[in-house]
């Protein structure tokens, strides 16, 4: 049964942003354990369960779908061992791939929130979801207009500055704006109370049950894609 985040759990998240170190992390890992990892996989399991009573295509694995606090640094020049917030993804197929459609919950000192629909898509992907929008800009509209009436709107923080090449057509048109995205994903806002509240996952499945028709658009436009190109894009 999820109870509620208690208290520790942004408090060890604020506190390992001052002290991003092994030592420090490994001193306080029961910390985390008992204040993040076990609340968020019991939130996970109540939100699974909330989305299969209504028929919510979204599902993981509460001990996988929850990311790993260790940061990749191979690659970084920022070589801080862990992430500073906690975060998981349920998706239809069970993995943890943004760009195929998802639900994401992010909880962190500096703000928490929930996000759904296809973030950072490859370039098959991306094209697919484009397509679809030019295609049928009025069928998309219309899905903007049921997200706008649950007050979600497209994130457009990560944007084009012109018209993607091939739909130049599209120019002073409203579906313009939205062909300049690089991801399509809604957001809604926690604040710490709602994280400390049993009522939580009842919360995220009605977030995922709002979301429904933009995920729902996207894995029909991804559907005419081949899977193996997509397997061979990874």
């Amino acid at each position: 049964m999820f109870a509620g985040f208690p208290p520790d759990a942004l408090g060890f998240l604020s506190e390992l942003a001052a002290n991003n170190e092994r030592a420090w992390f490994q001193a306080n890992k029961p910390r985390y354990e008992a204040a993040v990892v076990a609340p968020f996989r019991a939130l996970l399991e109540a939100v699974i369960l909330g989305c299969a009573a209504r028929d919510i295509p979204l599902s993981g694995d509460p001990a996988k779908a929850l990311f790993r606090i260790h940061r990749d640094v191979r690659f970084s020049a920022d070589k801080r061992p862990y992430k500073t917030h906690a975060g998981a993804v349920l998706a239809r197929d069970g993995g943890r791939s943004p760009d195929g459609g998802i639900v994401y919950v992010h909880v962190a000192p500096e703000g928490s929130f929930l996000a759904s629909g296809f973030y950072a898509p490859d370039a098959p992907r991306l094209g697919a979801l484009r397509e679809a929008i030019f295609v049928e800009p009025s069928k998309f509209a219309a899905i903007e207009a049921e997200l706008a009436a649950q007050g979600l709107s497209l994130d457009d923080t990560e944007r084009l500055t012109r018209l993607p090449r091939g739909y130049e057509a599209a120019a002073g048109q409203k579906v313009a704006d939205t062909l300049r995205l690089k991801s399509f994903i809604v957001r809604r806002a926690l604040q710490p109370d709602d994280l400390a509240s049993p009522d939580l996952p009842g919360r995220i499945v009605d977030f995922a049950e709002q979301a429904l028709p933009l995920l729902r658009f996207g894995w029909q436009a991804l559907s005419v894609l081949d899977p193996t190109d997509l397997k061979r894009q990874k």
